[in-house]
């Protein structure tokens, strides 16, 4: 996509950290160089502000990613290739039929109503729930693991959705102030919204995490 595009040798790619490697590594491929950009906090996609600032003479384009079903800012994003000459390239997740979708959004209605002690995502238009992804409050990355621990213990199959982000990676270390990436990598947690989940289970989601409501606090 990238090479088609004309991008190779000498060219920088702005892309996001939060999330797979794939991207950086098609940036390189095409001998060009990986720029990471921060995210919105609550999209978890490319932030355009924050786009706007990596942007150098070198610039060729960028990758937006959306992420979790929910819509990176596109519009935004290509009136500012627009105006900078960028070319603007967006990378989707599979599409599910949208019955699936219906009964997603179902589910996470279901948590939104319910769900006390963490941080539910914003229902934005067009969010689709690919991942229904909350924020576990208190110290970062120790409290959100051991909350997922424990809710994993009581039968909930709870994923860290973005583990390392790539900038942190052997290969794509870059000096650079990431802060919602950071914050997001060390809070965010995956809980299930599959349509295949059967209210008993969602009862089941629910109780393991309000078992844990309340109990986390932010450190001052």
């Amino acid at each position: 996509m990238l090479r088609a595009a004309g991008i190779g040798v000498g060219d920088e790619v702005v892309v996001p950290a939060f999330g797979n490697v794939e991207v950086a590594e098609a940036v390189t491929l095409a001998g060009a160089l990986p720029v990471f950009a921060d995210i919105d906090p609550v999209s978890y996609c490319l932030d355009p502000a924050a786009v706007e600032a990596a942007i150098t003479p070198r610039t060729a384009a960028v990758v937006a990613v959306h992420r979790f079903g929910r819509p990176a800012d596109v519009v935004r994003l290509h009136a500012l290739g627009q105006r900078l000459g960028l070319l603007v390239l967006e990378q989707g997740e599979s599409e599910a039929p949208y019955d699936e979708i219906a009964q997603r959004r179902q589910r996470a209605g279901y948590l939104d109503a319910r769900l006390k002690g963490v941080h539910t995502p914003e229902d934005t238009a067009g969010h689709t729930y690919q991942q229904y992804v909350v924020r576990v409050p208190g110290n970062g990355r120790p409290d959100r693991d051991a909350f997922a621990r424990t809710v994993r213990a009581r039968g909930v199959d709870a994923r860290v959705p973005v583990k390392t982000p790539v900038h942190r990676l052997p290969g794509f270390r870059q000096c650079v102030s990431l802060p919602e990436t950071e914050r997001a990598a060390d809070e965010t947690l995956s809980l299930p919204v599959d349509a295949s989940l059967t209210k008993r289970e969602m009862q089941r989601i629910v109780a393991a995490c309000n078992a844990l409501g309340g109990l986390l606090q932010p450190a001052f």
